[in-house]
């Protein structure tokens, strides 16, 4: 057998691929091919927002079938997906209740109730999770509050892609890297942290055994084939790591798509007043390694706005975007009015108003305004790594769909002051493809893997400007971001 045929089906806020990776063991080429795409939305259903995994396992398996119709031997496939969402099943495996969003307003106070009871600092001793109104503890807080009238028949909590695992396979895998994003795990055991639990009154036999990716969950069987189901990396984000081919140890990553996360790949937490202080998360990672990064609201402010102006041209709006004045208006994309407000562009302007800035109007000036503000914000958490580290950071490695964006890459350089290397673009699909490598004991490590992604993808190279980011406009428009919340 001198190629494995894998597939790596990534679903994301907005939108999932199903793609066939081709792996030629001898030469370790890898080729990919987007099979089926499709769209990923809320759906606002009994008063709050929902996914629809109905609709989400049927495009899987239509991706999936239309690999077998190719009359292609599918070896194995692996499934990864955004974080700290979840579902809840019956004795019977059935859903119960609605599958609801991250972005829903139920956990709206949720976080400072909890603290009341539970300090900051013991949940983020005992996580290392930075604090999110949408973290899973809160979710499951909110609904506990609402004792829905089915919650007796709870008899499973699982995340998101291993229910989907599960309808493939009809096996309950926990897997790792996703049930960190929902400050229920105990960083010094790698498991479920009953205190957490019993304060939610939540039973423990909700949660099963957690087990690290790398293995096989399942088979999934279509018509004469019998496809292996592995465990993988299953936060999109942990997956997109593995791929990140980090030039040295003091590389950060950033994943940028809908959120972008900036982080460190490091073998010990950092779970200390300063990371509390800074928000600073610690999410599972393969190899014994830890994502020491932050959450940034990314490109879905971004994505709104094209949304709403009806943008389908997104590469000229990024041109237009890049000739409008730099700095006009900035704005702190963390801040939670942006999380899921009715209108971006009202949200947006009215933010600018409330601080007594030009209000952007046009929708170059909004996108440059959106650009501005991250970049401005990644040199925020970039700083705040660089702490952690106690060292500078010595490149910036942007991998996802938001890599594509040479205008952001390029602001990102010059603002942060660090040399950016962009791609590659498919990180999460690759590392999910690593990740089953592994699996099949193809490779060992993510070392390995990373040279692999190096051989195969182009990366492309931004140097930064000293010019721009020593300028004194540049430290006057710091400044005014930094006092922004």
């Amino acid at each position: 057998m001198a190629n494995l045929n894998i597939a790596a089906v990534d679903l994301g806020a907005s939108s999932g691929r199903v793609m066939l990776a081709t792996y030629q063991m001898e030469s370790q080429q890898i080729n990919l091919q987007e099979i089926h795409r499709f769209k990923n939305q809320l759906h606002h259903r009994n008063r709050h927002d929902c996914w629809d995994l109905l609709y989400l396992e049927h495009e899987i398996i239509t991706g999936l079938n239309k690999i077998i119709e190719k009359n292609i031997t599918l070896h194995s496939v692996g499934i990864d997906t955004w974080g700290v969402d979840y579902v809840l099943l019956n004795k019977h495996g059935e859903i119960l209740g609605d599958s609801y969003t991250y972005r829903d307003a139920r956990t709206e106070g949720i976080m400072q109730q909890v603290q009341q009871n539970l300090s900051k600092e013991k949940i983020y001793q005992k996580t290392g999770i930075q604090f999110l109104t949408f973290n899973t503890l809160y979710q499951l807080k909110a609904m506990m509050n609402d004792k829905p009238n089915w919650l007796e028949d709870v008899t499973d909590f699982i995340m998101i892609p291993d229910y989907l695992n599960y309808r493939l396979t009809g096996v309950l895998n926990r897997e790792y890297t996703n049930a960190t994003t929902t400050q229920l795990v105990n960083v010094n055991t790698d498991n479920w942290d009953t205190e957490l639990l019993d304060y939610l009154n939540i039973p423990v036999s909700w949660f099963g055994q957690i087990r690290h990716p790398g293995h096989k969950i399942g088979n999934w069987q279509q018509n004469d084939q019998i496809i292996s189901v592995m465990s993988v990396a299953s936060h999109d984000t942990a997956s997109a790591v593995i791929a990140s081919p980090l030039s040295d140890e003091y590389s950060a990553y950033l994943c940028s798509g809908t959120w972008s996360l900036m982080g460190l790949d490091r073998k010990q937490v950092c779970n200390d007043s300063h990371a509390m202080n800074a928000n600073i998360t610690n999410e599972g990672g393969i190899d014994g390694h830890y994502r020491i990064l932050k959450n940034i609201m990314g490109l879905w402010l971004f994505q709104r706005l094209c949304t709403e102006r009806q943008i389908t041209d997104i590469p000229a709006l990024v041109q237009q975007a890049s000739q409008e004045q730099a700095f006009r208006s900035v704005i702190n994309p963390n801040n939670d009015v942006f999380l899921n407000p009715n209108s971006m562009v009202e949200a947006i302007q009215q933010y600018c108003q409330l601080h007594n800035q030009p209000i952007p109007t046009t929708t170059a000036q909004l996108a440059r305004c959106i650009f501005d503000s991250l970049a401005m914000l990644y040199r925020q958490v970039a700083e705040e790594l660089a702490k952690l580290q106690h060292h500078p950071i010595s490149h910036l490695h942007i991998v996802g769909g938001g890599s594509q964006n040479a205008f952001l890459n390029q602001l990102c350089a010059d603002i942060c002051g660090i040399d950016v290397i962009a791609g590659p673009i498919e990180a999460s699909v690759l590392g999910n493809i690593g990740c089953q490598l592994m699996a099949l004991d193809q490779i060992h490590t993510v070392k390995e893997f990373r040279n692999i992604v190096t051989k195969n993808f182009p990366l492309k190279h931004f140097k930064f400007q000293p010019h721009f980011a020593d300028s004194d406009f540049v430290k006057r428009k710091w400044q005014e971001f930094s006092q922004l919340n």
